[in-house]
């Protein structure tokens, strides 16, 4: 079985991946159990998440961290 070639050099690029030793600069993170976790561009879409998460798991603590402002809101 052959590999498949890479025809571009944007199809070669690995994906975004946030790093866990470095805090996000921009955007918005749900925070589970005080690890950071999905990132968001904007505060609905990670309250959304968050909650979405909170109903199947009430025994979560989530947080959504604003990377810009440094704030961490906990869910209730």
């Amino acid at each position: 079985m052959k590999k498949p070639v890479l025809t571009t050099v944007e199809e070669a690029e690995p994906p975004k991946r946030p790093r866990a030793d470095r805090l996000p600069t921009s955007g918005f993170v749900t925070i589970v159990d005080g690890h950071f976790k999905t990132e968001f561009d904007d505060v609905e879409a990670a309250e959304e998440a968050g909650r979405k998460l909170k109903a199947a798991y009430p025994m979560l603590q989530i947080q959504i961290y604003d990377a810009v402002n440094k704030v961490r809101t906990l869910l209730t």
